[in-house]
């Protein structure tokens, strides 16, 4: 089965992850890039689509139908931001563009990129995980195929990685421990970007995935 796929969210740290996986993935025909900036990278598997702002895609949706998988990796830090501000960020926006892909491609998988220790139930105390919460639960609602929300912890690097955080290089060294030490708190990126390709291929039985999860669906299997 070969498949094609939209990931938003490439020039950051988890979006570039999953895209190189999609790019050498034989099952992976076509990969559609939708950003605000260019990717910068040229691939025969890639495409892409700059859209400056994801409210407003009514020039574009041509360019958006014909796909299998939506592999939604954009975000922001709720840092320094008041609630408002993120929720139209993190909800608003996301939802827009998840229901635009659904009307146009009814059959689709679409993976949200989430966080743990986010907050199902929307009334916690924490901010970014309460509007987190709201945005997995109102995806869940949408039309697609399926829809599953991603919750990888933490998440080493893929070498050769052009996106990671400034800070990264810092803590790098101490993601291999972590996985040892502690494996059902953190994800490869290797591990992020197969699970979210097996879950168009083959599906899983749960919609919110947490780390363990994320393993045994990359690996192809169900925990």
């Amino acid at each position: 089965m070969a498949i094609k796929v939209i990931i938003t969210g490439a020039t950051g740290m988890v979006g570039e992850g999953v895209l190189l996986e999609c790019l050498t993935h034989p099952e992976v025909e076509e990969v559609l890039l939708v950003g605000r900036k260019a990717f910068g990278r040229a691939h025969p598997k890639l495409k892409e689509l700059l859209v400056p702002d994801f409210m407003e895609l009514d020039g574009v949706k041509d360019q958006l139908s014909g796909y299998d998988g939506c592999f939604y990796c954009a975000g922001v830090s709720s840092v320094g931001m008041k609630e408002d501000e993120y929720t139209r960020v993190t909800y608003d926006v996301t939802l827009h563009f998840a229901e635009v892909l659904a009307g146009l491609n009814p059959g689709m998988v679409f993976d949200y990129v989430s966080g743990a220790g986010t907050d199902s139930s929307e009334k916690g105390r924490v901010m970014w995980a309460r509007v987190k919460g709201r945005t997995e639960n109102a995806l869940m609602r949408i039309g697609f195929r399926g829809v599953y929300n991603f919750r990888p912890g933490y998440i080493g690097a893929t070498a050769g990685q052009r996106n990671v955080p400034s800070y990264y290089k810092y803590f790098a060294w101490i993601i291999p421990v972590l996985y040892r030490v502690l494996p059902n708190q953190g994800c490869t990126m290797r591990e992020v970007g197969l699970a979210m390709i097996n879950s168009v291929l083959a599906g899983y039985p749960k919609q919110v995935l947490e780390v363990k999860d994320i393993k045994a669906l990359a690996a192809g299997g169900a925990a």
